[in-house]
């Protein structure tokens, strides 16, 4: 399996976990999949009163400087953890 098919299988069976993670462990899975997905953050950050637009972005915007490919393989890992943790 290529990583990126790894990659995709992860993305799907991390959203059929039996108890939902926590907002970190979200977090740490959106700004890999992003940067993973889109690269560099090219968005303004929200404003204020947008705390989970915030907190999305400060996620993603964590991961600058990440390769595609090494996003891709640390979101595996995150996730294969995630899942280890709460089970599918």
């Amino acid at each position: 399996m290529s990583n990126r098919e790894e990659f995709q299988k992860m993305a799907e069976d991390v959203k059929n976990v039996k108890t939902k993670p926590t907002d970190q462990e979200l977090l740490d899975l959106y700004g890999l999949y992003k940067q993973a997905m889109v690269g560099e953050i090219n968005t303004d950050r929200p404003g204020m009163m947008d705390l989970k637009g915030k907190a999305k972005w400060d996620a993603w915007n964590s991961r600058k400087g990440i390769s595609k490919d090494d996003a891709m393989s640390a979101y595996v890992t995150r996730a294969k953890e995630v899942i280890g943790k709460y089970g599918m």
